[in-house]
Order: C-alpha cells, then structure tokens, then sequence
C-alpha cells in the first residue's frame, strides 16, 4: 500500500520507517501523509525507501559546491544532499521549484565574493567572531590522576557570540541569503530558543519580518527567551507540543507562502540544500579552532567533543576536521532517564533509519514506524531526529556517539560553574559530561576540545530547581 498526498494547501511532509511495510505518521488530522517526490513517479512510496533501494532519489537539481559523497575512495564530505543512504529531499512537488532556487543560491554565494566578504563583517562586528579556544586550566587539573597527568581541555567558546550561541552563525549567513532571494518573511522554528533569538536578532538588523513557531512545553522551560524574541521584534507562536511539532508548523506555513516566505532550517535537518546549508555557515566554528590550534600547540586537537541533538553544533565544528583522521570525533548525546528507561533522546544510539522532515536519517520510531517522543533536560537536544550527514559518519566509523544521563549533564552544568566561573547551556553541558568518562582513557597531554555551544542562564532556574529537590532528598 502507498500513501500519497491529496491536497498540496495543507500536506507538508511525510513520515516513514525504512521497512517494507509503511505505515503512516500521523502527526495531527491537520498534516497529511506524502509521497516523495522521485525520478520515477512509478515508484509507490514503500520502494523509494526499500532496503533494496540503492538510489534514494531526490528530484532536485545537484548543484555541488565540493565534491560529492564517494564511498569507493572515502570522501566523507557532500554538499549536494546525499551522504551514503542518508538525506535527499521527500518532500511535496510544490516544494521541488523552490528548493531548486535554493540550491541554486546556495551554491552561488559561496562563491561570491561580496556576499562572504559582506558575511565575514556580521560575522566579525556583530555576531563577535572569531571566539575564544580557551585553556580550562581548574577544569584540566580537575580530571588529572593521582600521578598528576590528564588531558588538556579547552572549551570552544560559542556561548560568547552574540546572542549567546552558536545559532547566529548560521541565522546571520541565512537571513543575508534570504534577503538576497527578496524574501521579506522569516519563519523559524526553535525549542531551547536559542535558533529563535538568533533569527529574531539579524531579522532585526536586517529589517525582516520574523515569526518564530515554538512548542508551548518549550515556551514554558524557556521563558527568558521567549521574552528575548518579542524584545527584538519576532512573533512568537504557540504550537502544541515540542520543538518537533514546531518544526512541523513552521514547514506548513512556509508551503503556504512560498513566495515571500523564508524558512531558515537552524538544525542540520529537512529536505536538501537545509542540512548542508547549517553544517557550511556553522563550519566557521571548526574553521577557527584549526587556526586557534595552531596557534596555541602548534598542532590539531587531538579529540574533539560536541552534544547532538539535531547536529548544527557537532557538524560546525566536527566538518574541518573529518579528513583528519588522527582527529577524534565524539558526540554526545541525551540519555535522559537512561537509555533502558525509554525517555531520552539517543537517536544515534537507538535510532532506525527512516524518512522525517523531509530528509532520511536516524530517527526514534517504534515497531511499526511510529514517531517516539524524545526527553532531555536539555531542551535543544529534543529532537527524534538527526543530521544526514551525523548518520553517515556513524556507519562509516569516522564518528563515535555516546550518551550520558539529565543528571550527569546538570551535575556538568554546577561543575563548570564552580571550577571556571563559566554557565554552559545545559545542551553543552551533555558534552562537558561525558569528560568524566573519556579523561581517564587518555594519555598525558591530550589536546580535548569541547564546543561550548551556548550560554546557560536560560537553564538556571531547571538548575536550581533540580539541587533543591536533590537536597531534599538527601535530608530524608
């Protein structure tokens, strides 16, 4: 059986587990099912994403800006969508036109001179680039052994961009794109808020409409930075549910809107060219610490340490280093109540693959290929879902992917408070965490990198309110 779309106003994705029985997603009586949109209009649905399927076809133009994923010599790096089985874009036709132009400019302004040199100055004068890679000396002699040896540990310091995240790097370079298209309506969807403030900011500077979609759990979590996007200008919508359900409401307005509306994706998922889009314009992160590096040592990070959720923040600053394979690469992941518990958000951990948000990945889903519902304590990494291209260096080996638990990250969170004075998000916080385990595997003056993706005062209050009870606890 296939599930095709019948009404183009109001279906705006699909959902479907790679399996050869497909049973639909039903998101709400609100979103229809879809079939991709292939080569062959033939092919029922079930085939397209059929284990047998060596081509996942995307119907759009390839427009590559590097070179293309080539299992056959080890290219790990894509631009075109694709990467191995991962990606494409499943989407209605009504979108292939407009993904299509996106594409096109995608690939025209990274070379264009003027749009990068104009971006380089945002990025310098107003996002507040290039940031720190600073040395965690109290942190560094926290984790040493009993000889006095350990790894040397130096945070990436996003939290210090404006805004207070990494998000702006990617919303400053896709504002400017949208601009540039005559777009003059932003949409956005966000669930620790931090994409939502970065958009709200540069559509300020850049006097764009903004309308931000947000889950009404988010918004209750994230209050500060509700406050935040409607002091610089956005329209902040409640949606029913979480950042996942947020997303999907900000797709179906953009496809009622097509012509003067802009989704600016801020996670490294949807239909291609969104994933590669957010992984190239958050790069800048890798790009910096490979100078910064040399700089400092003389050399490479030894290990690199990222959270993931959906994988902007792994992707920027993991992507530089992919070819250097002396380089590690390890992503942490949300583990919530513990992965036995069924509440958490490991997608790469427990995931199977299948087809969300218009692009093929890991996702959480159940036997008959129903959504599960992620948990974390760190809002941002809520998510089913995951990057293309995170699934990709999964199955080839060049990443690692581990998880720890909602209290090893808030214990993280006092930890880097109490030894450095500095409040990560609770999202970097799951990197931070993961340090109790990796520092006694390493040798003696191990270069670890951390990419301290944001800034954790929105999280105080989910931190004070989680030592309360914990001593509450304790005193029974």
């Amino acid at each position: 059986m296939a599930y095709t779309y019948k009404n183009f106003s109001t279906a705006t994705l699909y959902h479907t587990k790679q399996s050869s029985f497909c049973k639909p997603k039903v998101f709400s009586t609100k979103i229809l099912n879809l079939e991709p949109i292939i080569k062959d209009r033939s092919l029922t649905l079930c085939s397209t994403v059929s284990r047998n399927t060596s081509d996942y076809s995307i119907g759009l133009k390839h427009v590559p800006t590097r070179s293309e994923v080539d299992q056959t010599d080890d290219t790990l790096i894509s631009t075109t969508g694709k990467f191995g089985r991962f990606g494409g874009a499943f989407v209605p036709e009504i979108l292939v036109t407009c993904l299509n132009k996106l594409v096109a400019e995608f690939s025209l302004i990274l070379h264009d001179f003027e749009f990068q040199a104009e971006l380089a100055i945002a990025l310098r004068d107003y996002v507040g680039r290039e940031t720190p890679l600073y040395f965690a000396q109290r942190l560094t002699n926290y984790f040493k052994n009993d000889d006095g040896e350990g790894p040397q540990i130096y945070l990436k310091r996003e939290d210090l961009n404006h805004g207070g995240a990494h998000k702006i790097n990617n919303a400053m370079a896709q504002a400017m794109l949208a601009k540039r298209m005559g777009r003059q309506s932003i949409l956005a969807a966000t669930g620790a808020g931090q994409h939502g403030v970065a958009t709200a900011a540069v559509c300020a500077k850049l006097s764009l409409d903004c309308t931000i979609f947000m889950g009404d759990v988010d918004i209750e979590r994230q209050s500060s930075n509700v406050i935040l996007m409607r002091q610089l200008g956005a329209q902040v919508k409640s949606v029913e549910g979480t950042f996942k359900d947020a997303t999907s409401e900000a797709i179906r307005n953009w496809v009622n809107d097509l012509e003067n509306s802009y989704y600016l994706a801020g996670t490294a998922v949807s239909p291609h060219p969104c994933p590669s889009m957010v992984r190239e314009f958050q790069s800048v992160i890798g790009k910096e610490t490979r100078k910064q590096a040399m700089e400092k040592w003389g050399g490479k990070p030894d290990v690199i340490l990222a959270c993931v959720g959906s994988g902007s923040n792994a992707l920027g600053i993991f992507h530089e280093f992919v070819r250097d394979e002396d380089v590690r690469l390890i992503g942490v992941e949300a583990g919530g109540n513990g992965i036995e518990s069924g509440k958490h958000s490991a997608t790469l951990a427990k995931g199977e693959v299948g087809v969300y948000h218009g692009s093929m990945s890991y996702l959480l889903q159940d036997d008959e290929g129903q959504i599960i519902g992620p948990h974390s304590i760190g809002v941002g990494l809520e998510y089913p879902g995951v990057s293309p291209e995170l699934s990709f260096l999964k199955d080839v080996g060049r990443a690692e992917f581990y998880t720890v638990t909602d209290e090893e990250a808030l214990d993280a969170y006092s930890m880097l408070c109490r030894l450095e004075g500095i409040f990560p998000a609770l999202e970097a916080a799951h990197a931070l965490a993961y340090l109790r385990k990796l520092c006694p595997t390493l040798p003696n003056g191990t270069k670890v990198v951390v990419n301290c993706s944001g800034r954790g005062d929105k999280d105080a209050a989910t931190v004070f309110k989680y030592q309360q009870d914990r001593a509450q606890l304790t005193n029974i």
